[in-house]
Formats: structure tokens, sequence, C-alpha cells
């Protein structure tokens, strides 16, 4: 059982990825027609997932989780923590390497961009269940917040371009943001459900045993659509720093946070588990955006970005074994 989570898990991330760069691949040598542009597709799959999939997921989720410890309120904090602390140390190893602003910035992004919406919260569902995966978006509720606010600006500092411009347009279009708003509205619902005592019929069950995958794997497709495979030989010390980030400094110190708010004791240590996962997640596709448009180091991110997502190969079977310790 354990390990066919494991391989369910490895499955439905690679054969997203392997599915949209195939697609991508042979639509560009006119082997095959889309229907749709590469972009259009690529959006589209993601608003799909995002504004239909996934708040169906959300909801069924968050109705049966155990959600009446006032210490989860702390959850978004560390989540927020975790996105915070791997950008500062990301700055910090950039300093140490002597790196020129342009991939001073992107490495930035690297450490602080991190895959929580897509494969963070198909790990979630497939080593935690229901639960932990219901726990996925109220860890996330900063995420967009902390990207926009300080992600972009920091990165935009580095291209030498003017910071203030647009930082907080940004900022405020988030409230009118469809998928925050829709995000945003299935977590309320499901945890009023969930606090009305309403019992969630019983086949709620099943629809999200297809959907959370689901989700996941209509994102990953996405990505596999724009992916691009450049110069990675030439960054593995930058993609090996961001890894030691990613997978060791950021899990280990956002699990001590969380383990000194009490989580390991809530519901059977299900946040602590929670957090573990998620701030051991690798680079976002997201963290290629920046470097993209403020003219960073592009290939140095989509370096950081494979090498991480690559790695999840160990990363995930150690995850495994350390949360069944529990």
């Amino acid at each position: 059982m354990v390990v066919s989570r494991l391989l369910y898990s490895f499955a439905i991330i690679l054969a997203g990825l392997f599915l949209g760069y195939a697609l991508q691949a042979l639509a560009v040598r006119g082997v095959i027609r889309l229907p749709l542009s590469i972009d259009a597709l690529r959006k589209g799959l993601q608003r799909a997932a995002l504004l239909v999939v996934n708040p169906v997921a959300i909801v069924g989720a968050t109705w049966i989780v155990s959600i009446r410890d006032a210490a989860l309120a702390a959850l978004p904090l560390v989540g927020l923590f975790a996105i915070v602390t791997g950008g500062v140390l990301a700055l910090g190893a950039a300093r140490l390497l002597r790196l020129p602003p342009k991939k001073k910035g992107s490495l930035f992004c690297c450490g602080s961009f991190t895959n929580i919406g897509s494969i963070g919260a198909l790990v979630c569902y497939m080593f935690l269940g229901e639960p932990g995966f219901a726990l996925v978006p109220i860890y996330k509720i900063f995420e967009e917040l902390s990207y926009y606010s300080t992600g972009f600006p920091i990165a935009k500092y580095y291209s030498g371009s003017s910071l203030a411009e647009g930082r907080w347009d940004r900022v405020k279009s988030l409230a009118r943001d469809p998928l925050i708003i829709v995000s945003v509205s299935s977590l309320l619902l499901g945890g009023a459900l969930n606090l009305g005592g309403l019992e969630r019929p019983a086949i709620y069950g099943t629809v999200n045993a297809v959907f959370i995958p689901l989700q996941a794997f209509m994102l990953l497709v996405s990505v596999g659509l724009a992916l691009r495979f450049r110069k990675v030989g030439n960054y593995l010390r930058e993609s090996a720093v961001v890894a030691a980030i990613k997978f060791a400094a950021v899990p280990v110190l956002a699990s001590t946070v969380a383990w000194g708010l009490g989580f390991g004791r809530i519901d059977g240590g299900l946040p602590l588990k929670v957090v573990m996962i998620l701030s051991s997640m690798p680079v976002a596709f997201n963290a290629l955006i920046p470097p993209s448009i403020y003219d960073l180091d592009l290939d140095l991110a989509n370096s950081c970005w494979f090498v991480t997502t690559a790695l999840l190969a160990i990363v995930l079977p150690v995850l495994l074994f350390v949360i069944q310790s529990f």
C-alpha cells in the first residue's frame, strides 16, 4: 500500500510533465495540429484545474477535516515563513557565491517560489489522504500575496529596473483575481459545512479520489507545455545550492517552528506532517516568470526547476519514510 501510493504519485507527476512536453514538441515540429495555440491550451488547462476541479476537491476535503483546533490559525504563517526563509537563504547563498545581480535575482526566485499547489497538494493527498489535502489551501493562503508583494519586486530590483513600478497594482489585483476568489470561497464553504455539522455524502470521497489527482495532472500537463531544456549542466552548482535550501534547510526550520507551535499534538500530528511535505517541495514553475519578464538569468531558473523536480525521485521516498515514522 505504501509503495503503491509512492509509485502512483510518481506516475501522475511524470505522466503529466511528459504528456505536456510531448504535445509541445510535436506541435512545434508540425507533427500534430492542436485545436488551440500552446499558450492558450496551457492557460486553459490551468484555469480549468483551478476554477473547476480544484474547488470541488477543496470543498469536499475541508468538509471533513478537523479544523477546530485554534493552533491551526498559525498554519498560514508557517507557510509564509517557509516561503520567506527560502528566499532569504537563496540571497545569502548568492552573496557567498558572488553571483552577479541577474543570477542573484533568479536564485532568489528559485529559493522562494515553491511547488505547493500541484505536486505538494498531490503528495499530501497520496500520503495523508483527504484530511492532509484539506490543509494545503490553509497553508498556502499567503503564497500569492508574498510572491506579488515581495517576490516580484525583489526580482525586479536585481534586474536594475525600477522597483516601485507596478508593485502595488499587482498586490491590489489579487483581490480581483478569480483564481484566488474561487480558492478562498471554496475553503470558506467547506469550512462552513464542516462547522455546521452537515454530513458529507459518501460519494464525495470517490469524487475526490478522482478530482485531486486530476487537478494535479492537468497542472503538470500545463507545465510540460512550457518546458524548455537549455543549459542545465552549466548551473549544477547553483542547482545544488537551491536543492539544499529546498530539501534540507527550509524543511528543518519550518518543521521546527511547526513542532514548537504544537502541530505534532494535533490530529495525530497531521498539520506537522503537512508542513514537512509542503516545505520540502521543489522549485515552482512560476519561479521562471520573474526571470523571464525582468530579463534575469532564465537558464539558471530553468536548471534549478529541472534539478529539484528530478530530485523528487529521492525526496519523496525519504519524506514517506519520515512521515510513516511519526
